[in-house]
């Protein structure tokens, strides 16, 4: 071969290997925003990746569902068994404002409950609140036994755990069907639902750890900002300066002034 007539040897391929780009270098940090109902109201941070054109940051993160454990959000380690889910309504600043999406019992605790010799009764009812959302309750009981009872079993016959099941949905029912998303909410955390049923059942058979296992946020009514701020209280507004008062500028008269 002639020398110098191969000219593309000494040249570079096209479309060579690019630079690794680090991708947290484009990403942005979001605070997380738990609503007025918890005692820890920053409860973690979320990325999301920077407004680039078209593409919105804030847009992005809206309808992100975060699972949270209540000892996070109320301080109390007795409720590690409970996770929270929060969805993202809005995000104002470097906030990001969430609601109430759903519960759950974690799972070391649902077996933990779990015994031989005895019935498990569930029983499920899709409620509406007065504030327009449709959810979904799930109720666990287990049978125990009798005071003073030799009996190594307590199992419950079929038309008892019928009569257990329809006392569950008559309460949850009524529970859950009087009071907005936010009384809702405030009766699960301490588990009062679970208590009531507890006691109506008495008469019919005895129960214990009767515990409403999950909550599922079905549907939800038209985004309405005001209703979001007052689930917050003050969130996204905690750096509002003092009120200053405003005086009236004094006005001086003076006489024989002709205009």
């Amino acid at each position: 071969m002639a020398v110098g007539k191969n000219k593309r040897l000494t040249k570079s391929k096209k479309g060579g290997k690019k630079k690794a780009v680090d991708p947290f270098l484009k990403k942005e940090w979001y605070d997380i925003k738990a609503p007025s109902v918890f005692s820890v109201r920053k409860c973690g941070k979320t990325l999301i990746t920077r407004t680039q054109g078209t593409k919105i940051a804030s847009e992005g993160l809206k309808g992100r569902v975060f699972e949270v454990s209540l000892a996070d959000l109320n301080n109390d380690e007795d409720q590690q068994y409970r996770k929270i889910k929060l969805c993202c309504e809005d995000v104002q600043g470097y906030n990001v404002l969430t609601n109430f999406h759903g519960m759950d019992l974690t799972r070391d605790k649902l077996c933990s409950l779990i015994k031989k010799w005895g019935s498990l009764i569930e029983a499920n009812e899709t409620v509406r609140t007065t504030d327009g959302y449709t959810i979904r309750l799930f109720c666990i009981a287990f049978t125990t036994k009798m005071p003073n009872q030799m009996k190594k079993t307590c199992y419950a016959q079929s038309a008892q755990i019928r009569a257990i099941r329809k006392k569950m949905v008559e309460i949850m029912s009524e529970e859950a069907s009087k009071c907005d998303l936010k009384e809702l909410v405030q009766k699960l955390i301490p588990e009062s639902i679970g208590a009531d049923i507890e006691k109506a059942c008495q008469c019919i058979f005895p129960l214990r750890d009767v515990y409403i296992r999950k909550v599922k946020v079905l549907k939800k009514p038209k985004f309405d900002i005001l209703k979001l701020m007052e689930m917050h209280g003050d969130a996204g507004n905690e750096d509002t300066g003092a009120g200053v008062s405003r005086e009236e500028p004094l006005v001086e008269e003076v006489k024989g002034l002709k205009v």
